[in-house]
C-alpha cells in the first residue's frame, strides 16, 4: 500500500510501478479546491493510480480505512509525503510496519519543511533517509541514507525534484531486504534532532533589516514556489523569483541588508503578476 500525495510523492509511486512492484491500493488526500474557480482537483498520486485502475482511498480520518487495511492481511505499507500523521494504531497493520521516505539526514531537519531549511541555512550537504516511520514526528529508526551535496544554487523546486529521484532510488534499493528482513533499522539518536517548522503564506515576507544579504539570497531560493518571497518596493507589493548578493547597489530595486550588503534583485513577478527582470519593473514601475 502507497501513501502519498503531491509531486514528491508522485515519483516515488512511478518508481514502484516502474520496477514491477504490486501496489495493492494508494491513499491520499481528499480533493482539493484550487484555482479561481476552486474547482476540486485530485491529488496527483490518485491520477497515476486511476491509469493503473489501482484503487484510491481518501479518507479524512485513517481508522475509516482499517477494515480496508486488515483485510488485506499485513500488507506493506510505503509512504512518500502523504502531509497527515499516521496513528500508531494504523502503522501496526502493516508489516513490517510503514516504509517512509524522509528527503534529510535523520535525525537533522525531523518535520514538514526540511528542503527548504537546508537550502535557508546554507548547508554543504543533505540526503534522504528510508526510515520506519512511528507516531513519534520523523522520530523512528532508519534503515538507509544517502547523502547529497548542495551547490548553494539550487532552489527550492529544484532540490524537491532531485531528492523525490534520490529517495524514490534508494527505496527501490533498500526494499527487498526491508521485506525479508535482512536490512534492520538502526536508532536514531535523539539528542541530535532538530525540527523544522510547517511554512505559512506570512513566512514569506522578506525583512532585509534582519538578515544578511546571502541570508536573503537564500531566503529567495528556499521559498521560490510557496510560501514565495515578498517584499514591498517603493510602495509595490512584488514577489522575488531570482536575486544574488552584491557589495553595492547597482539598480533603485537592490535591497540593503543588516550586514551593509545588497540583495540585488534579478527577476520578480510585478504587482501584475508578470514575470520580468529587474530593469523592466524599475522603467515600469519606479520611475514617473
Amino acid at each position: 500500500m502507497f501513501f502519498g500525495t503531491d509531486e514528491f510523492s508522485l515519483t516515488a509511486l512511478t518508481a514502484l510501478l516502474e520496477a514491477g512492484h504490486p501496489v495493492v491500493s494508494v491513499v491520499t488526500k481528499p480533493d482539493s479546491r484550487a484555482g479561481r474557480g476552486q474547482k476540486l482537483v485530485p491529488p496527483l498520486v490518485k491520477v497515476l493510480a486511476s491509469q493503473y485502475n489501482i484503487p484510491v482511498w481518501q479518507p479524512d480520518r485513517l481508522p475509516e480505512i482499517t477494515p480496508d487495511i486488515t483485510a488485506l492481511g499485513k500488507p506493506v505499507g510505503v509512504l512518500s509525503s502523504y502531509g497527515k500523521i499516521i496513528p500508531q494504531e494504523t502503522i501496526n497493520l502493516f508489516h513490517p510496519g510503514i516504509i517512509n521516505i524522509h528527503p534529510s539526514l535523520l535525525p537533522k531537519y525531523r518535520g514538514p519543511t526540511p528542503i527548504e531549511t537546508a537550502i535557508a541555512n546554507g548547508d554543504d550537504k543533505t540526503g534522504v533517509s528510508i526510515m520506519q516511520l512511528s507516531a513519534g514526528m520523523d522520530a523512528g529508526p532508519v534503515y538507509i541514507a544517502k547523502e547529497h551535496a548542495l551547490t548553494k544554487k539550487e532552489t527550492k523546486p529544484e532540490l524537491y525534484h532531485t531528492l523525490a529521484t534520490v529517495g524514490a532510488n534508494l527505496l527501490l534499493e533498500a526494499l527487498p531486504s526491508i521485506i525479508d528482513g535482512s536490512l534492520t533499522p538502526t536508532p536514531q539518536d535523539d539528542s541530535k534532532a532538530t525540527y523544522t517548522k510547517l511554512l505559512s503564506k506570512e513566512d514569506g515576507w522578506l525583512r532585509p533589516e534582519t538578515v544578511t544579504a546571502a541570508e536573503a539570497e537564500r531566503f529567495v531560493r528556499a521559498h521560490l514556489g510557496f510560501p514565495k518571497t515578498k517584499i514591498a518596493l517603493n510602495g509595490h507589493s512584488v514577489i522575488i523569483t531570482k536575486a544574488h548578493v552584491s557589495n553595492e547597489q547597482h539598480l533603485a530595486t537592490g535591497i540593503l541588508c543588516k550586514d551593509g550588503n545588497y540583495l540585488s534583485i534579478d527577476e520578480i513577478i510585478a504587482p501584475s503578476g508578470r514575470r520580468m527582470s529587474a530593469g523592466d519593473f524599475e522603467r515600469g514601475y519606479l520611475r514617473t
